[in-house]
């Protein structure tokens, strides 16, 4: 039976895969495509998986949780490397942890201008419940401006299984 550390390892690391798909298959000369005002642009929402992996994750590995306000690189290829290197090192880190340290609790926003104190490995999964989130906002980037939205848990159109 895996622990909760080695389940969210291997979770973490396959919806990063399917992460990585979701975002190569977004054209890259459509990189500054917003379907709204309101929205982010392709590449910033991109960009928002890099921020979580230093923010979400790197912030349950220190224990301390700190919102950079970084803009994205130039381009969707820049945003991409930086959000696989830093998947690299932290995955590496949290497989360094112990199960003890990852129960320990951290500060965490748990509602508007609220913070609690909230185990790690529960600020681990909520990280990847919202990379996941957006994920699935990414894709509907990918079908309006008609790229192929590769399969993220079954077929798709543009990828059918049978």
């Amino acid at each position: 039976m895996m622990s909760e550390k080695e389940n969210f390892l291997t979770s973490w690391d396959k919806e990063f895969q399917t992460t990585m798909r979701v975002l190569k298959s977004f054209p890259p000369s459509r990189q500054d495509y917003r379907p709204h005002e309101k929205s982010r642009s392709a590449k910033e929402l991109a960009w928002t998986f890099v921020l979580e992996e230093k923010t979400g994750i790197n912030g349950s590995i220190t224990g301390q949780i700190n919102f950079p306000n970084t803009p994205p690189p130039a381009t969707m290829k820049d945003v991409l490397a930086e959000f696989e290197r830093n998947h690299k090192e932290n995955l590496n880190k949290i497989k360094n942890m112990s199960e003890e340290e990852l129960n320990k609790t951290m500060k965490f926003p748990v509602a508007p201008k609220k913070m609690a104190d909230v185990r790690r490995m529960d600020v681990l999964w909520f990280t990847l419940m919202d990379m996941i989130h957006h994920r699935g906002q990414f894709s509907v980037y990918l079908r309006l401006v008609s790229a192929k939205v590769p399969s993220i848990y079954g077929p798709t159109a543009d990828e059918p299984w049978m």
